[in-house]
């Protein structure tokens, strides 16, 4: 029997949390990991029409990763979600015009507009007055949901979610975020700096005290990896949600767009220039804030799947020799799936005829089908439901 949202947001019983990276058509490759474990529930539990959210409790995305994590919470399959990135990718990085250019790279009307319909129609959505389109706040969305975007405007990374007990959710608000537009939320979260243009969102729209805010994508803060943070939100009080701790009480599943570390073993020093910085510092820190976070999980929780991170972390899977791997407890259960996109990792997927630059970039959108082959290999060789324990039986 499929549990509602209000059973998802209660604080009795496990929870099962999904985090989802940015990293533009990239995201496909999270789209085949999901799909392998939708596939694996399905079996699991007899029920061939089983989506993910049928499954899990919370989901949350950053920048592609709010895309998935929308679409999954409105209940599509993972064949739907395949689907809107192998049929729209190319639509959704339409080159903008030569003058705009010089600001953005690509047109934000055509990923707009598909986010509308879909989550619209996902969701059953009928459009009236109040809501031309389905809000944040829709009772039609089956987990709770959480998005990362940066308001400009304020300096400052904002997760947005539909939790109806949230401070800025409260329904006596003139400015009640749950009256949002979805789309328009999941489209500020994926709002690249020089590749989309920015999203102006309007609270209390027609009211006294309306007022707008600049929001970019949520990849230009430390979140574009949102696992740790999804787990300071269901746990911590301000939050207003206070699920519990516990290997046996909560599970993080965290995927992500592929991992590449950018070595430049010929650099010299007066190559790094203005421009030099400029192209490569913003990809540094969202690389090292991913794996910073990675990290964080991976000693709060005992971590049932991931591959070394470095020489020295290594991959802190579960206990050694034994001996538990840090001095504290183990607060949830985590696996992380980040398929390895350098020329070694590629081989080892039995994959070295694909050039790994391709696998790197997040507007790649004419490697599509290489970078579905590599989401499907990894997914096929590392996706087991036995690493999730006694979670992979529960409903």
């Amino acid at each position: 029997m499929t549990r509602s949202l209000a059973d998802k947001l209660a604080p009795d019983g496990p929870k099962k949390i999904l985090a989802c990276d940015g990293g533009g058509i990239l995201g496909l490759m999270s789209t085949e990991v999901l799909a392998k474990l939708e596939a694996d529930l399905r079996t699991q539990h007899g029920k061939p029409d089983l989506v993910l959210a049928d499954w899990f409790d919370f989901v949350c995305g950053t920048s592609t990763g709010a895309i998935i994590a929308a679409c999954i919470a409105a209940g599509m399959s993972m064949d739907q979600m395949r689907e809107f990135y192998v049929g729209s990718g190319r639509d959704m990085f339409d080159k903008a015009s030569l003058f705009k250019r010089l600001r953005y790279t690509y047109n934000d009307e055509p990923l707009a507009k598909k986010l509308r319909a879909e989550l619209d129609r996902a969701l059953g959505h009928q459009a009236s007055a109040r809501y031309p389109n389905a809000p944040l706040g829709s009772d039609r969305l089956r987990t709770l949901l959480m998005m990362v975007m940066r308001n400009h405007t304020t300096d400052s990374p904002w997760p947005v979610w539909n939790n109806p007990a949230a401070k800025y959710n409260q329904r006596t608000r003139g400015d009640c975020n749950l009256d949002l537009p979805l789309w328009q939320l999941v489209r500020a979260s994926t709002a690249a700096p020089t590749f989309f243009p920015p999203e102006v969102v309007t609270f209390g729209e027609g009211s006294p005290k309306e007022y707008s805010f600049i929001f970019v994508d949520g990849g230009v803060t430390t979140y574009n990896n949102p696992a740790y943070l999804a787990f300071q939100m269901a746990t911590a009080a301000p939050y207003r949600l206070d699920w519990r701790t516990g290997t046996d009480q909560l599970l993080i599943v965290s995927v992500g767009t592929g991992n590449a570390p950018k070595a430049r073993p010929k650099l010299e020093a007066d190559d790094m220039n203005i421009l030099h910085h400029a192209t490569s510092i913003p990809g540094a820190l969202m690389n090292a804030a991913s794996a910073g976070w990675d990290m964080t999980c991976r000693m709060l929780g005992d971590c049932r799947f991931g591959a070394e991170i470095d020489r020295e972390f290594g991959a802190m899977v579960g206990a050694v020799d034994g001996k538990a791997n840090w001095t504290g407890p183990k607060l949830f259960t985590y696996l992380r799936y980040d398929p390895d996109v350098t020329h070694a990792g590629l081989n080892a997927l039995g994959l070295g005829d694909i050039d790994p630059a391709t696998m790197q970039e997040m507007d790649s959108i004419k490697h599509i089908p290489n970078i579905q082959r590599v989401g499907a290999a990894y997914a096929q060789r590392h996706v087991r439901l036995a690493d999730f324990g006694p979670f992979a039986t529960q409903a």
